[in-house]
């Protein structure tokens, strides 16, 4: 379960979704509380463009601003359709609810406003959603927990949004829950699925109809959080720190494990990484928590610095679409969509497209 950070009431949920005018930036920030993200100081290379992906109004009219009020994860399937979860965790704080509704957008803008709301929505509202992953089936997984009962959940989501328990749930009587608090997920080539826990310390692996492989494929004193699988036959780790370590930037470890056998290899230390994302050349792209700032990680654990927000915004999540004939006739692939949100109202989260080079600024710097 994610903790929360100093928290405000919400000021939109969805506002209209438009593709903004590319920029050619050195900066790009967020505005002041209530009126959304601008393009106005987050740093970003010669060579790269952003746009809005994704914004929204309409769905707060006593505040107004635009944003999408507590949008915690981001996806896509390998026809370009972008999936989005808002976490109860926060809309329980802004709304009272204890659900919280998942998103299909078709490749493109669109305006989501409460009238046009329905068609984006995908599969029944799930008990505070954390992260999720899309297989090459197209079929989700969304990671839930449910700190009041203590367990958590991973539930699988048909291409229709038909959704059914994958793994975890009300344990056994007597017996000790095998999810508490999950995080990331990701599939290997056989189509295995690895699932995070930062409660447990564990990272479980289970076969691709969700029986338990190992309960303990990676194991350790630490807050896993993130993964991103490599088909070089590695899975990134990313830690929000040992169990003893306080919560906050510069606690964090992000690891490249084994998949043949588990063995965890330390590769970066410090940054909480938030958001983890391979690029189509296999580097590593990660946000990093609580200090406004994106980076990339090559294979071998070398990091290059490449966006900064400023102080008055910050990332949460972002993913590279796969890289696939779909999504290269659509013109997306290859590039990096990052959810943003002003420091000032820190509920109100759009999501924006960075294009550029990514692997070859890389190299570059290594």
């Amino acid at each position: 379960m994610r903790t929360s950070d100093t928290t405000r009431r919400s000021v939109s949920l969805l506002s209209r979704l438009c593709l903004a005018p590319a920029l050619v930036l050195s900066s790009i920030a967020a505005s002041a509380a209530g009126t959304g993200f601008d393009f106005g100081g987050m740093k970003l290379p010669p060579g790269f463009t952003a746009t809005t992906y994704v914004s929204a109004e309409g769905f707060d009219p006593d505040q107004g601003a635009p944003g999408l009020p507590a949008i915690v994860t981001i996806t896509f399937d390998s026809r370009g359709n972008l999936y989005f979860a808002r976490t109860a965790n926060r809309l329980r704080e802004i709304y009272g609810s204890d659900s919280a509704p998942i998103y299909r957008l078709p490749v493109g803008p669109a305006k989501i406003t409460p009238d046009t709301e329905g068609r984006f929505l995908f599969g029944p509202a799930l008990p505070d959603p954390d992260e999720m992953a899309v297989n090459e089936k197209g079929e989700v997984f969304v990671s839930t927990s449910d700190r009041w009962k203590g367990y958590g959940s991973v539930y699988k989501l048909s291409p229709s949004g038909k959704a059914r328990l994958f793994a975890g749930g009300p344990p056994a009587p007597g017996s000790p829950p095998l999810l508490k608090d999950p995080e990331g997920i990701a599939f290997d080539a056989s189509g295995n699925v690895y699932v995070a826990d930062d409660d447990l310390g564990v990272v479980v692996k289970l076969d691709r109809r969700g029986r338990v492989l190992n309960r303990k494929f990676i194991s350790g004193h630490e807050r896993f959080r993130t993964l991103t699988y490599d088909p070089r036959g590695f899975l990134w780790v990313g830690s929000d720190g040992r169990f003893d370590a306080p919560h906050a930037d510069g606690s964090g470890r992000i690891y490249r494990a084994n998949l043949a056998d588990g063995k965890l290899r330390l590769l970066h230390s410090g940054p909480l990484a938030s958001g983890m994302s391979l690029s189509p050349g296999g580097n590593l792209f990660a946000a990093q928590r609580r200090s406004g700032k994106i980076f990339a990680l090559t294979p071998e654990g070398k990091r290059v610095e490449f966006a900064s927000f400023g102080r008055q915004a910050d990332t949460r999540t972002l993913a590279f679409p796969p890289d696939t004939e779909a999504t290269r006739k659509a013109g997306i692939a290859g590039d990096l969509f990052v959810m943003v949100f002003p420091m000032l109202d820190y509920p109100v989260r759009e999501i924006i497209r960075i294009s550029g080079p990514f692997d070859e600024y890389v190299r570059q710097r290594q």
